[in-house]
């Protein structure tokens, strides 16, 4: 138990007396016995203070007295607390929200049973011209899972869209087909029902669905009685054996499981993601040996036409989120840079407190109080400042995090629906504030401690000043180097956004409303079936009121799907090496609703159908490389290998160049007529577009009416404008430029204040010396170049620190710029006078002060 200061004092008085007892017996005098025994014994107070020290709990005490003086110091001064606090709550707010997302997102593992054994297993070519996500083709799966031995079990899956009817309006399902041990694979069973037997998994046997918990709740009120009941997706009859525990929605948000039932195809190669649970004994290079050992050991295949895939076993996360890892991590630096601007901010804030408080300081330190406990007293108010100001960045997280998920593109953020606040990121607030107030408190709390009484207290005798200087520069140049690599980042990811938006995609997409329509197989089992809705649709939408054009395309522009390969050329030219074209599938009319220019030749036409004699459109590009010098008109292609003599298409058509991929490039591109199209899986999924005559209002209402009078067992999906395709197309780097943007303007407006401080302070400090200036006959002007020359020091040294690290850092936005380059010099012109602009108009206000305080020299003078 510790003791008690009196008991301490009682203890200490016991021993004075017995040394002046001990003395007193020797033959001296009681005074001279008193002063002999306290000269042996030293300071009492000291003596005190050891004695609780070695005993324990000092530190404790001492602690709460800090905290005490320190609240009660920064209750004395609202002014400087309140903007120290938000300071710190915005800066660390911001890094809490970002932590919240990137720690759900990179952090946490998989909500599997053990996942860091699950792994994609892929055979596929790498060479390609696109990429294709990590997968093996249907032969193989069928072969590998039969002699596979270094995983436990492996499954495939393909994610699939469903139309659920028969339930309210129907609606499209995200979704997926999974192998029998889909489930079992990844640890995760359901939490009603059963999972896939394995005889389910083969045709014929396979009508039973899987729903989320999401869906269960939503569409079927949550009734434990769903199991064994039939719901209908895509017009077929299910029947429901399971619901899956809540949050569980693998692959890609699906909400509806059916059984993947393989069916070998000679002429056609099914290619579906696979994972493997590594077993315990086994490394992925084994597995990956295995894998071609096994691929290697299968007759050769005819359809893979020579090329050689190359095996892979990638960790399933890594498959996850690879493409917004970096993504996530250039947030996560931008807002390391808005805290430390933070910390450099306040520290100037706490080095002018410090001096303010020099007199303070001198005095505690005159009357005994060591370096030591003056420097662990600023450091305590320091932490104080820090710990208050996280506990506002909380509020301050909770809101960001829910502006980062609303910003967030639909789809782009895997595992978004897992991202909230958690202890996890309580206690990255709570050591990200305890880092913080060390960062931006010891300095100035060794500035406090390493003063001089003498120098402190003869302050008065002074004309000009200022104690640390050169570190308070030193901060604020910080701050605007910091401040202009971020609005680098920002001004070019905004360049690159207008870029866009500029962009001629060669086509007119101003009010063009789309609705794309995917129609059951079952329902429209076959490529007439299929064409008669669409001719019926299309007629229904060209009675709208208010629509000038009317057509359909199977893969509109700006999608993330379509169809690319060869041709064959009619003719002693062949077709160059390697050449592949876009083979969109249109309806007549087309050209027309979507605003392409027809630039020779005629459109294309009901009589243009099934029986009728093969055409095609061919867009400009494909004209000027075959055909080069000559009419295009007239020419002749084949989709075919081997045409026959039925095989050969006529163009009829030459139309203008567009952007027809999400990449925002320019293909070349072979318009077909889907009247005259054959296979049901190049016209199931159409998107029709309808351009409004210039007084007409919102067509959507009457589109989704003529879709329910030809069906109203399809739903519609995507019914929005061109340029609301084109702003889903470039998601990504918006979210990334909006992000980079906010944090940019919260480091400039942070960089500023703190420049704004910096000046302010020094216009206070030097007030005498202005005022022996303008005294000994210094015009206003003179002070106001002074300050702002102080003013443009500090910025342009900061703005050449800021280019320079923004030349090297900007790099890692490439892949997000269009038609930017990350060293555009415009851009870095453009911030860099922004930034200067924003640093002089906060040294303007003290400036103008000094040179306008007429009552300086009276003060001097007076004084």
């Amino acid at each position: 138990m510790r003791p008690s200061d009196d008991e301490i004092q009682e203890e200490i008085a016991a021993h004075l007396r017995m040394a002046i007892a001990d003395k007193m017996a020797r033959g001296a005098s009681r005074e001279e016995a008193e002063r002999a025994a306290r000269a042996e014994f030293g300071n009492v107070t000291h003596v005190a203070e050891v004695t609780r020290d070695v005993r324990g709990g000092l530190w404790l005490e001492r602690l709460g007295q800090d905290l005490r003086y320190g609240w009660r110091a920064l209750r004395r001064t609202p002014a400087f607390t309140t903007v120290a606090v938000a300071t710190l709550a915005l800066a660390i707010g911001a890094n809490s929200a970002v932590f919240t997302v990137v720690n759900s997102v990179l952090l946490q593992p998989l909500p599997f049973r053990d996942p860091g054994r699950l792994y994609a297993v892929s055979y596929l070519p790498t060479d390609l011209p696109f990429e294709l996500p990590p997968g093996v083709d249907d032969r193989l799966y069928l072969e590998y899972r039969q002699h596979v031995s270094r995983f436990d079990r492996i499954t495939g899956y393909q994610r699939q869209d469903l139309t659920l009817s028969g339930v309210r309006d129907a609606t499209r399902l995200p979704g997926a087909r999974a192998s029998a041990t889909f489930f079992e694979v990844l640890g995760v069973q359901p939490a009603l029902g059963r999972a896939f037997s394995a005889d389910e998994d083969q045709a014929g046997t396979d009508r039973v669905v899987i729903l989320s918990d999401r869906l269960w709740r939503a569409r079927f009120n949550g009734d434990r009685a769903i199991l064994g009941k039939a719901i209908t997706l895509d017009g077929i009859t299910r029947t429901v054996v399971g619901v899956m525990p809540r949050g569980f929605t693998f692959p890609a948000a699906s909400q509806v499981w059916t059984p993947l039932a393989l069916r070998l195809d000679p002429g056609n190669s099914f290619l579906f993601p696979v994972i493997g649970r590594l077993r315990a004994d086994a490394t992925p290079e084994q597995a990956k040996s295995e894998l071609e050992a096994i691929a290697l050991a299968m007759p050769p295949d005819p359809r893979a036409g020579g090329i050689k895939p190359v095996a892979r076993i990638i960790p399933l996360k890594d498959t996850l989120i690879g493409k917004v890892r970096t993504s996530l991590l250039v947030l996560v630096g931008a807002v390391a840079f808005v805290l430390l601007i933070a910390c450099a901010n306040v520290a100037n804030l706490l080095l002018i407190r410090a001096a303010t408080r020099r007199h303070e300081m001198a005095v505690r330190i005159a009357l005994g109080a060591s370096r030591a406990r003056i420097a662990r007293q600023l450091l305590t108010e320091s932490l104080l400042i820090a710990l208050i100001g996280a506990a506002a960045g909380i509020f301050v997280a909770f809101a960001g995090v829910r502006a980062l998920l609303a910003l967030a593109p639909a789809g782009r953020i895997p595992r978004i629906d897992e991202v909230h606040l958690n202890g996890w990121v309580l206690g990255f607030t709570l050591v990200v504030a305890v880092i913080t107030g060390i960062l931006f408190g010891v300095v100035p709390a060794r500035s406090g401690a390493r003063r001089e009484p003498q120098e402190a207290l003869g302050q008065g005798t002074r004309l000009v000043g200022g104690s640390h200087h050169g570190l308070r520069s030193v901060l604020v140049t910080a701050e605007i180097t910091l401040a202009l690599m971020l609005l680098s980042g920002a001004g070019l990811m905004i360049k690159s956004f207008l870029m866009i938006r500029s962009l001629d995609t060669g086509y007119d997409a101003s009010r063009v409303v789309t609705m794309s329509v995917n129609l059951p197989e079952i329902a429209y089992p076959d490529a007439a079936r299929l064409r008669a809705f669409h001719t019926a649709l299309l007629e229904q939408l060209t009675r709208i009121r208010g629509a000038s054009a009317v057509g359909a395309v199977a893969f509109r522009p700006m999608s993330d799907v379509g169809i690319m390969g060869d041709f064959m050329v009619d003719g002693p030219t062949p077709l160059p090496h390697g050449y592949t074209v876009d083979k969109p599938t249109v309806s007549p009319g087309y050209f027309a609703a979507l605003g392409i220019r027809l630039l020779a030749g005629r459109d294309f036409t009901p009589a243009d159908r099934a029986g009728a004699p093969g055409v095609v459109v061919v867009s400009q590009t494909v004209a000027r490389r075959l055909w080069p010098n000559e009419r295009a008109v007239g020419k002749r292609i084949s989709m075919q290998d081997q045409p026959g003599p039925n095989d050969w298409l006529t163009v009829i058509g030459v139309v203008n160049d567009v952007v027809q991929d999400a990449q925002l490039s320019r293909h070349s591109t072979i318009y077909l007529p889907y009247l005259q199209t054959s296979s049901a899986g190049f016209i199931n999924q159409m998107t029709f577009v309808v351009r409004p005559q210039p007084a007409a209002g919102n067509l959507a209402p009457a589109m989704r009416g003529a879709l329910r009078d030809v069906d109203p067992a399809v739903p519609a999906q995507a019914l929005q404008t061109m340029d609301q395709s084109m702003m889903d197309t470039i998601a990504e780097p918006v979210f990334q430029m909006r992000l980079l943007a906010t944090f940019a303007c919260l480091a400039l407006f942070l960089a500023a204040l703190g420049t704004y401080g910096v000046l302010a302070y020094d216009v206070t400090e030097r007030t005498r010396e202005i005022g022996l200036r303008m005294a000994l006959g210094a015009t206003p002007g003179t002070v106001l170049r002074m300050v702002l020359g102080r003013t443009a020091t500090l910025a342009f040294t900061g703005a050449a620190l800021g280019v320079a690290g923004s030349l090297m850092l900007t790099r890692v936005l490439t892949r997000w710029l269009f038609e930017v380059k990350p060293t555009d010099p415009a851009t870095l012109t453009a911030v860099t006078v922004v930034l200067l602009v924003a640093a002089f108009l906060a040294g303007l206000l003290p400036a103008q002060r000094a040179a306008g305080d007429r009552g300086l020299t009276t003060l001097l003078l007076r004084d």
